[in-house]
């Protein structure tokens, strides 16, 4: 299948359910992710600032760019200036930066909170205790250009259904808690991004509202792309 026929038939898939379309266009060509937007997908995720930096250069300007890789605090002004949401806030520390530099866009940036679920040591992300120290902490109110949607979190890469089940059932309890404590007020604290190509299924079955799907609409085929950030 094409391009446009894998997002026609993933969006025919989340018809009605609420659930947004990531179309992950990390390491594919300019010409596969104009395939996706001339198809109707305007929402990409990528992994690096360089790659999204050089791809937000040379396409249309409606696309809503999402950062769902790992960041580094160093890299945030890069990307200040046009991203949609970052996924992948993983530390007081990253959110000051973001906070920074969206002051000086005069912009209000929209993050999520990566919430460390997986039993393998590669992933990044917080703990539970620590995502609620942190918004428990003087220096988190302080900051007033950064507002928190949500969670995101990866699951283990397993053929364990039952365990990927319970990580993102889990992600979903602790959102859900961070709701009432946090964010009871505030009706914008609705995002759970979780699923992937792999379990997009079962993530959608335990409350995600975003799923992050590459291979599933692009394929596997991948450019070399060299970061100079």
């Amino acid at each position: 299948m094409s391009i446009a026929a894998n997002i026609t038939a993933i969006k025919e898939e989340l018809k009605n359910t609420g659930v947004k379309l990531i179309a992950v266009s990390k390491t594919k060509p300019l010409e596969s992710i104009a395939e996706a937007y001339n198809a109707g997908q305007r929402v990409f995720g990528e992994n690096t600032v360089q790659e999204m930096v050089e791809k937000h250069e040379k396409l249309p300007k409606d696309i809503e760019w999402h950062l769902i890789g790992h960041l580094q605090s160093n890299k945030v002004k890069y990307l200040a200036s046009f991203v949609s949401m970052i996924h992948s806030v993983d530390s007081l520390k990253l959110m000051q930066e973001i906070n920074k530099q969206a002051v000086k866009q005069n912009r209000i940036i929209d993050c999520l909170l990566q919430i460390y679920i997986a039993d393998e040591e590669t992933k990044f992300g917080m703990d539970f205790a620590e995502a609620v120290e942190l918004l428990r902490s003087e220096e988190f109110n302080q900051l007033k250009n950064v507002k928190i949607r949500g969670v995101m979190g990866i699951a283990t890469l397993t053929d364990n259904i039952r365990m990927i089940k319970d990580e993102f059932y889990e992600l979903k309890t602790f959102h859900d808690s961070l709701k009432k404590t946090f964010f009871r007020k505030d009706p914008d604290f609705t995002e759970i991004s979780m699923g992937m190509s792999g379990d997009y299924r079962l993530a959608i079955e335990q409350g995600s509202t975003m799923v992050r799907l590459g291979s599933t609409l692009f394929g596997s085929r991948a450019l070399n792309v060299n970061s100079k950030i």
